[in-house]
């Protein structure tokens, strides 16, 4: 009991973050003057990104170890990484389109922004079902999709200050105004224990899977080794 006290304060604060985010975003701070009450959109909109780059680095780190080292932690973490990148990256994909119809009149452009985050979300969607679908070299070819999805992250980040693009640049944030700053940062954080909450979770669940794995593995050798003729 006494280990799950981290975890436990994780999940406190997460519950806490969700229950005054949505307060500061849709009390406190003020309905943008331009784009009206759909800016809101913003203060989750965001977050999700940010998770979803967290995400993809940490499977693009797993990949890397497991490419080296051919180890069980690097594998875990290309695995998980990569559903967190998906689960995040559906929700980015998601409220990106709702936003885009009342500012841009689209519900999608083929925008230096928009087309580099699709493609990190693609690509980790593709790290999943080549680790599901590849036999034994699943592993190894996730490694490989997760490193590249990974050194993409950069990527999208940097496009909008490269190239001209009717996406927002990342010089936004700074210019909030306080109350405006204070919801968004209360939101990235809310959404930063979310995913470190998720992320604790089912790490536990793929080693318990794992350790399942081995016992079932060793029962069936015992059950072969019974059954052979002496």
């Amino acid at each position: 009991m006494k280990g799950n006290t981290p975890f436990r304060l994780l999940a406190l604060l997460c519950t806490v973050g969700f229950a005054i985010a949505p307060l500061l975003v849709f009390i406190v701070a003020p309905i943008e003057p331009m784009q009206g009450f759909i800016q809101k959109i913003f203060y989750f909109h965001v977050p999700c990104a940010w998770s979803m780059f967290l995400g993809g680095i940490l499977s693009g780190i797993g990949g890397g170890l497991y490419l080296f080292t051919r180890g069980k932690r690097g594998e875990a973490l290309t695995l998980v990484g990569a559903e967190l990148a998906v689960l995040f990256g559906l929700l980015v994909m998601t409220t990106g389109p709702l936003w885009a119809r009342v500012a841009w009149g689209h519900y999608w452009v083929w925008d230096v922004r928009l087309t580099t985050s699709a493609l990190v979300f693609l690509t980790f969607i593709a790290v999943l079902v080549g680790r599901r679908f590849s036999g034994v070299a699943g592993p190894k070819v996730a490694a490989g999709l997760a490193l590249f999805g990974a050194i993409n992250v950069p990527f999208v980040y940097i496009s909008v200050r490269i190239w001209s693009a009717i996406h927002p640049k990342t010089s936004v944030v700074p210019t909030l105004t306080g109350k405006m700053r204070l919801a968004f940062f209360v939101s990235l954080a809310t959404f930063t224990l979310l995913f470190a909450l998720i992320m604790w979770i089912r790490l536990r669940i793929h080693h318990s899977e794992q350790r399942l794995d081995t016992v079932m593995l060793n029962l069936q050798e015992a059950e072969a080794n019974m059954e052979a003729p002496r």
